[in-house]
């Protein structure tokens, strides 16, 4: 699955935690990374996956800091033998205003076997 590879891949990649949900009951770190499919396709036996990489930190710059460390990490994820091609569609400031949250979102597409 290519949630589990990516997921994976991150946490060897990042110093910060990387989840898909938040953990229940755990007390957030400063800095975190979640990660949202949100989409796919299927052509030639390939599939296509889109993600939803955030990137949350305790100020707008750490979190924009850490969407820099994801997308470096993005940029070497084709050496990983089940990733065909990794593109970035766009990032941008996706700070939750209501929870106070800062954040940055990187959406990618990958392809895969």
């Amino acid at each position: 699955m290519i949630e589990i590879t990516l997921i994976n891949y991150l946490k060897q990649e990042l110093e910060e935690p990387v989840w898909m949900t938040i953990p229940k009951g755990e007390t957030l770190p400063d800095e975190y990374v979640l990660i949202q499919k949100t989409g796919s396709s299927r052509a030639d036996r390939l599939t296509h996956s889109m993600f939803a990489i955030q990137s949350y930190g305790r100020s707008l710059y750490n979190a924009m800091d850490l969407n820099r460390k994801v997308k470096a990490a993005m940029d070497e994820i084709i050496a990983l033998d089940d990733v065909c091609a990794c593109r970035l569609n766009s990032d941008y400031n996706f700070t939750d205003t209501q929870a106070k949250n800062y954040r940055y979102q990187a959406v990618y597409e990958l392809a895969h076997f």
